[in-house]
């Protein structure tokens, strides 16, 4: 249960539980394609990650002509992990452009990079989808966003019958320490959003990306595992 000379792509590996994925299995030693919008950001990551084993590529996940240009340059490998997303969340009485963006930034860039990495896949390889715990238990400002990672969970499962014996299963964390829950937002707001998440799990905090990334990993690594929705969420959906 090792990544030793595995391949792993992953798309949103520049930031988060992305970058934190990568660091982790840089350490079990896998070599990386990791890729994302931001080319600045991919070189950044690199940089950080320094490791010769770690190879960047700019990708626009929302285009499919791109997502099926970048597999067929990857090549065979092994594990794909697809954190990256970009979406504005709201409640149903959100415009169109809202709650279309969960469904479009996150589960069809998601069945995209699927349905494009398939011929490349190691038969003995895995599929890691990102969902989110807010699926399981919704507030009242999210109804495409529940929608969207109930969709990711459901097509996880969908995905590990129909690729067998590709295992596909999916992690879904609470609050986590990123960037990417935070671009724009002021401190106060940032500060307020974690007070508010730590009386609503039962470990009374937010988690980090190594944690959801230590999660990913064992997706990866697992091989009797398939099918599955993991929560990296702090007791979040029991609360």
């Amino acid at each position: 249960m090792t990544l030793t000379n595995q391949r792993i792509v992953i798309i949103g590996g520049s930031s988060g539980i992305g970058l934190a994925t990568a660091q982790q299995a840089l350490q079990q030693g896998a070599s990386l394609i990791i890729a994302g919008r931001s080319q600045e950001k991919l070189e950044l990551a690199k940089e950080r990650l320094a490791s010769d084993a770690v190879e960047i590529y700019q990708l626009d996940n929302q285009n499919e002509d791109q997502l099926k240009a970048f597999f067929e340059h990857v090549g065979e490998f092994d594990h794909l992990f697809t954190p990256g997303a970009s979406y504005v969340r709201g409640p149903i009485t959100s415009d169109a452009d809202i709650a279309h963006s969960c469904f479009k930034g996150k589960f069809w860039p998601q069945y995209n990079a699927a349905k494009y990495a398939v011929p490349y896949l190691s038969r003995n390889g895995s599929i890691v989808l990102m969902s989110g715990a807010f699926g399981q238990r919704p507030l009242s400002d999210g109804a495409s966003y529940a929608a969207c990672n109930g969709a990711i969970e459901s097509l996880g499962k969908a995905l590990a019958v129909e690729l067998a014996p590709v295992r596909v299963n999916v992690v879904s964390p609470g609050t986590i320490l990123t960037n990417f829950n935070w671009e724009g937002a002021s401190a106060a707001k940032r500060l307020e959003a974690y007070h508010a998440y730590n009386d609503m799990c039962l470990l009374g905090r937010v988690g980090t990306a190594a944690e959801a990334a230590h999660t990913v990993l064992y997706l990866m690594t697992n091989g009797y595992t398939t099918g599955s929705t993991l929560f990296p969420d702090g007791g979040y959906i029991l609360r």
